[in-house]
């Protein structure tokens, strides 16, 4: 399993949905995508649903965001957030 992380937290859009995008396109059944933002990323995770992606979306405490992405629908997404 690997995992494609991002911390968008200090990138400009449209940065952070364009290199998502790359990831998500090179990921197997088996990876997993992670990402760090001050905000939900709801394009992203729109078209990662329309795509048949499973996602998982977490604030914590400091008002960050987690992402995690995934193409296996039998995968626990919530064992992957780290937070």
């Amino acid at each position: 399993m690997k995992k494609f992380f991002l911390d968008a937290r200090e990138m400009a859009h449209p940065e952070p949905f364009q290199i998502s995008l790359k990831y998500l396109k090179e990921m197997s059944n088996e990876d997993y995508f992670y990402m760090l933002n001050t905000k939900e990323p709801i394009p992203l995770l729109e078209l990662a649903h329309d795509k048949g992606f499973k996602f998982l979306t977490h604030q914590d405490s400091n008002k960050n965001w987690h992402i995690v992405i995934s193409k296996n629908s039998q995968q626990n997404l919530e064992e992957l957030l780290d937070v």
